[in-house]
């Protein structure tokens, strides 16, 4: 049965990052599975023409591209509610899919009161977002307050959609939400779109994009894709990329993603490895494959242990052998395949990239075998099938 799904997304919808694409990619899929879709955003954001969305009221003083909490997110979400109560008393779903806190909070109301039941997409814990944000202290009264909030959120859907094993874990642990109530949905990817390119394209596009930045065409090139913050792991990313240059390894640190560019671009400054890191800035979705094909070795430098990473999906279909820290999230995508190093130890972060630009016999081996991987066990095809079930349980 094709269901009518109001999807509410409380983010600057599309922005080329994280919990954009999963949003996306998950609205598609289920297109293609004959559901209508009707999204729900905050005003700013780029609007994609195989979509319908519906944008809240702006606010004049609104920044262009924040990322993450901010003071003006209260209004947002109070506009965003409405917006919500508008769209749905003429489109009348079948049931409500709601990302991110906000969004289940506003969900809620609306699943009351229209009686349909509310799916909540959870992406990680809200308070750990604000305290790694430094929105919010680690310790203190507004952090029970956010923390209290979330537990009375967590309990208004009447099914939960999970990122990863380690958020369902976050769930029945620290909100003691029933495991019953909960499915985890791993991030996936388009294997058709991100995926290896031959020979003479890979060098074409090497050509060009290595002309624009001034990197000698016979350099090793590392890359990451992502929002830049500390949070993140930026920060230590470009400690082991100074670490490793010491070494005088022939190697250039191609980051690509926002915001706070300036700020890293001087922390790389400091650390004296500024003419060895490009910085691309913000590369729309679709052209994201054609820069990945620049690299040698992916790296994903995240330090959130409650967080997703879906980009590291994006690294193995395109056959790229992966560089990250050993938490719970990234043993879920790359299993034994991945290139491990202690969290925020810059030195083995180094090590790891090391090793594999001094084999790379294996590090095609590896990279061929995430491919392989990410083609068998995060196919957005198997999730849209699995969103399906969900939504015929509850409806």
């Amino acid at each position: 049965m094709p269901y009518r799904v109001l999807m509410i997304a409380p983010t600057s919808f599309f922005l080329d990052y994280g919990c954009h694409v999963r949003i996306l990619e998950e609205a598609r899929t289920l297109k293609k599975l004959g559901h209508h879709l009707k999204i729900v955003t905050y005003p700013l954001g780029r609007n994609l023409p195989d979509l319908d969305i519906a944008r809240a009221l702006p606010i004049p003083f609104r920044p262009r591209h924040e990322v993450g909490p901010s003071r003006s997110k209260p209004l947002l979400d109070a506009l965003l509610a409405f917006k919500s109560f508008q769209v749905a008393s003429r489109f009348k779903p079948h049931l409500i899919h709601a990302h991110l806190h906000e969004g289940a909070l506003i969900g809620g109301g609306l699943s009351r009161g229209l009686r349909v039941p509310l799916i909540f997409d959870f992406q990680g814990s809200l308070t750990s977002e604000m305290v790694d944000h430094r929105f919010l202290a680690p310790r203190g009264i507004l952090r029970s307050l956010v923390h209290a909030l979330e537990w009375r959120i967590d309990r208004l859907p009447h099914h939960i959609l999970t990122s990863s094993h380690n958020a369902a874990r976050v769930l029945t642990d620290e909100f003691r939400v029933s495991p019953n109530k909960i499915t985890v949905l791993s991030d996936c990817v388009d294997a058709d779109a991100f995926l290896p390119v031959d020979d003479a394209a890979r060098a074409l596009a090497m050509d060009e994009l290595c002309a624009r930045l001034r990197i000698p065409r016979e350099r090793r090139i590392i890359v990451y894709i992502g929002l830049l913050a500390e949070y993140r792991g930026t920060s230590v990313m470009l400690e082991a990329a100074r670490e490793l240059l010491a070494r005088g390894v022939d190697a250039h640190f191609v980051v690509i993603g926002f915001p706070n560019i300036e700020h890293y671009r001087g922390y790389a400054e400091r650390l004296g490895i500024a003419p060895r890191v490009a910085f691309v800035g913000r590369v729309p979705y679709e052209e994201v494959p054609r820069w990945l094909s620049l690299g040698d070795i992916a790296i994903e430098p995240k330090m959130s242990a409650t967080e997703a990473a879906g980009k590291v999906l994006n690294y193995m279909a395109m056959g790229l052998p992966v560089v990250a820290f050993d938490i719970p999230v990234m043993r879920e995508y790359l299993g034994d395949l991945g290139a491990y190093a202690p969290l925020g130890d810059t030195r083995a972060f180094a090590d790891q990239i090391q090793r594999l630009l001094d084999s790379p016999a294996r590090a095609r081996e590896l990279g061929a075998a995430l491919r392989t991987r990410a083609i068998a066990q995060f196919s957005w095809e198997r999730a849209g099938r699995e969103i399906e079930k969900v939504y015929g349980s509850v409806v």
